[in-house]
């Protein structure tokens, strides 16, 4: 589990880049996804809703409905999928994880996390599932 996003962010992640490894427009089935990342179906299926209400997804319900990414692969960014799932304000939590945690009350890791998380979120920022799709196609990469 990573020790920055929710389990339910990772799984959205990781099927939106499987979903860029398709063609663009082709329709998958969260069957297909689950099965491949190995992602419960019905905990998938809720991701799904939700990536489509934030206008990342595309649906079609039927024997032969899927889906498929809204936007071409090389126009979501990391960042707009973690902040569809997990909200923005991921980038305000304290590393400690206290409530509040700021300027004027800050823990003992504020400035060293700070740096290092907005490094992070701008690096998430810059990159498109496209670019990280093509580098998971490459031998080595384990999904």
């Amino acid at each position: 589990m990573s020790i920055f996003f929710s389990r339910q962010c990772e799984y959205a992640l990781q099927s939106i880049i499987y979903l860029a490894q398709k063609k663009q427009g082709e329709m998958t089935t969260i069957k297909e996804i689950s099965s491949h990342l190995n992602i419960p179906f019905h905990f998938l299926g809720k991701i799904f809703q939700k990536l489509s209400h934030k206008g990342l997804l595309h649906s079609m319900k039927g024997v032969s409905g899927g889906f498929w990414l809204a936007k071409p692969a090389e126009e979501i960014v990391l960042m707009d999928i973690v902040v569809a799932v997990d909200g923005s304000d991921i980038m305000n939590l304290c590393v400690l994880g206290y409530t509040v945690c700021d300027a004027n009350a800050p823990c003992a890791m504020h400035t060293e996390w700070k740096a290092t998380k907005e490094g992070f979120f701008a690096a998430l920022s810059k990159k498109n599932i496209l670019d990280v799709a093509k580098e998971i196609k490459k031998e080595g990469y384990k999904l």
